[in-house]
């Protein structure tokens, strides 16, 4: 995604490592870790709630892991022979097929909000690494201004929470996932704390 630049807006610290988050699963999900990143990984710790300890298991597991099985397995996973076993976007989990009507809704939702694809990127947009890259932006406000709680909660809705979540269930029980079987659970949990944050904040 390309960005636009505008005067630095106030940002509360639950936001930006919300926004941090959003970008590390987005940095996860569009290519395989290099070294520094399988280390960067491999030193962070979680505390006992569900997405602690799902960061504590993958920073375990990246411990261990050398660039080129992560890159074997990324490849398992989303790229193959013709496909690879997942097929991350948001069309193909609540359509079946790609290309469809979610991902127009996406480009439509995106233009208002002064978002666009960045040249060098050829996946459709509703790719769950795109995805999770907007969402940061929004958050701290890449694109325009910060985006209000509201308009967080309905580009969430419309464009993640039908299926983010399916999709990192998918993504830990995938017979590929060895590393991403942990970038699963904390995408999975992560989805599971947004969708009640911003139920809480609807009510």
């Amino acid at each position: 995604m390309t960005r636009t630049e505008t005067a630095p807006s106030p940002i509360s610290d639950e936001d930006r490592l919300r926004a941090d988050f959003y970008n590390f699963l987005g940095l996860l999900l569009s290519a395989p870790p290099d070294q520094l990143l399988l280390d960067q990984i491999a030193g962070l710790s979680g505390d006992e709630t569900d997405l602690g300890q799902a960061i504590g298991a993958l920073a375990r597991v990246a411990r261990v892991t050398k660039p080129a099985a992560a890159e074997r397995e990324f490849n398992a996973l989303f790229i193959g022979l013709g496909r690879g076993e997942l097929l991350p976007y948001a069309s193909y989990y609540l359509t079946g097929f790609l290309n469809e009507k979610p991902l127009a809704q996406l480009r439509q939702d995106m233009a208002a909000r002064a978002i666009t694809r960045a040249p060098n990127v050829f996946e459709p947009e509703d790719n769950i690494a795109s995805l999770m890259e907007m969402m940061a932006g929004m958050i701290v406000g890449r694109f325009s201004a910060p985006a209000p709680l509201a308009d967080q909660r309905l580009f969430w809705s419309r464009h993640i929470g039908p299926w983010a979540g399916h999709f990192y269930s998918d993504l830990e029980g995938a017979e590929a996932s060895v590393l991403y079987a942990s970038v699963g659970s904390a995408g999975r949990v992560f989805m599971e704390i947004e969708r009640e944050a911003f139920r809480m904040s609807a009510a």
